[in-house]
């Protein structure tokens, strides 16, 4: 309950903010007595889609500190926290970024997530449940996993990527609801009910194709993470690390942190277009195939 309140509080604070600061620019409403303004449409559209996607990135880190009580090791305070923060000293070293954060949430699941504003300012964050139930060197490659996810930029990369398609959905799918309510249902003046529900079907449909864009490109980022855990980590202890996952079955991240977890859930057919994760099969496939 605690996560829903938080997101829902997020997304509105948000929006509030994105309205406030087109009113400011002096945006003009893309619907007005003369039609439909593809100017100012495509303002709001790109302000609410890049602006909505790069709020939630900037504030990932404090979001997931408080929706999954994610407690950051100040100083270390036992050996497991040692050698936690000292492998991914380690390991951000040889990528080349900063120090990230480094957190420990209460979770029985094996699971762990980067996220963060920029590769030089990042979170990574491990479940209880992967310190328990993982050997170190498995552990390890997943630490060099969510490392290499930081050192790639990818949560930066994903928010662009999101950007751009939410940019798109929200212009066409006015465009075309205007068309229609315009061509078929000819309202002569202002904008009649055709084209609010035309919009609504429109985004919705163009929502489903764009979340599908997303998620292949996050599952294409997993196989360059996986790459790089190995480097930095071992290429044999990266596939242990991957195996052990697939026999744990670990239950997916919250939705807006599932892209940034070592594994997703599992899914066939039409479900597999909506993956943030390919199958662990595949990925240890792909690590087998390297040289």
């Amino acid at each position: 309950m605690k996560r829903i309140l938080l997101f829902l509080a997020t997304n509105m604070a948000i929006v509030l903010v994105l309205s406030v600061t087109m009113r400011l620019l002096g945006v003009e409403p893309y619907l007005n007595e003369q039609g439909l303004n593809l100017t100012s449409l495509l303002i709001f559209a790109a302000v609410m889609g890049f602006g909505g996607s790069f709020i939630s990135l900037a504030i990932s880190k404090w979001m997931v500190k408080k929706s999954m009580g994610v407690q950051v090791i100040e100083a270390p305070s036992n050996s497991t926290e040692f050698w936690l923060v000292e492998t991914i000293r380690k390991y951000a070293a040889q990528a080349g970024i900063k120090m990230p954060e480094v957190g420990i949430y209460e979770s029985p699941d094996v699971n762990a997530f980067a996220t963060g504003m920029s590769k030089n300012s990042s979170l990574i964050a491990v479940s209880t449940g992967l310190l328990q139930r993982m050997t170190r060197e498995e552990a390890e490659a997943v630490l060099g996993h969510e490392v290499s996810h930081a050192a790639n930029g990818d949560m930066v990369t994903l928010a662009l990527i999101q950007g751009v398609v939410n940019t798109f959905v929200m212009f066409l799918s006015r465009v075309i609801g205007y068309v229609v309510d315009k061509v078929v249902f000819k309202t002569e003046r202002g904008t009649g009910p055709a084209f609010f529900v035309t919009m609504i079907i429109a985004e919705l449909v163009l929502g489903v194709l764009a979340s599908m864009i997303v998620m292949w490109f996050s599952r294409r980022r997993e196989f360059i993470a996986d790459s790089g855990g190995a480097t930095l980590a071992g290429k044999h202890h990266m596939i242990a690390a991957l195996e052990r996952l697939n026999a744990l079955h670990p239950a997916p991240l919250p939705d807006k942190m599932a892209a940034f977890g070592i594994a997703g859930g599992g899914a066939s057919g039409l479900k597999r277009l909506f993956m943030t994760h390919p199958p662990l099969e595949e990925r240890i496939a792909a690590l087998r195939a390297l040289r």
